[in-house]
């Protein structure tokens, strides 16, 4: 079966890139599980799930990976989403709070990792995150980004 991993690297189940992952079906559910749990979980910690796939099609965007922004669009335009989550998912930081500093926060990470610091953190707190937030935050921008790296590694290995 074909999971969102093998849809954004572009393969089909005769390729021998789909077969390789195979070859560690734990890691394959591992992510597909995750991939859920993020953009749709049980107890969504009042992030909502359209705000999730807008933020995740933010994070598409700013890795400028197509297939992503692709997926990420179909699942937004599914939430029927309002003018203010789709700037968000477009890029927009001239956002309404808490989503301002949430934008900011997701591009921070996304594009300069190394740069972020516990003061970025206590940012979100002020804007009105508490700690659950916080953390489900944090494991959609870290997920979304291992996905964009794991997809565009599997497409290089496809093409090679």
């Amino acid at each position: 079966m074909i999971d969102a991993m093998d849809k954004a690297a572009g393969l089909s189940t005769n390729d021998a890139v789909f077969s390789a992952r195979r070859f560690r079906p734990e890691f394959v559910e591992g992510a597909e599980l995750c991939r859920i749990s993020v953009l749709q979980p049980k107890i969504d910690q009042g992030l909502a799930p359209s705000l999730r796939v807008a933020l995740a099609h933010r994070m598409a965007v700013l890795n400028a990976d197509q297939a992503l922004i692709a997926e990420y669009s179909a699942l937004l335009a599914a939430h029927d989403p309002s003018a203010e989550l789709l700037a968000l998912a477009q890029g927009t930081t001239d956002l309404n709070e808490p989503l301002a500093t949430i934008a900011r926060h997701v591009d921070l990470i996304t594009m300069t990792p190394i740069e972020a610091e516990a003061s970025n953190i206590a940012k979100l707190a002020e804007a009105g995150l508490d700690n659950p937030q916080i953390v489900a935050l944090s494991e959609l921008i870290a997920f979304i980004n291992f996905q964009t790296r794991v997809a565009t590694g599997l497409r290089l290995m496809r093409s090679a």
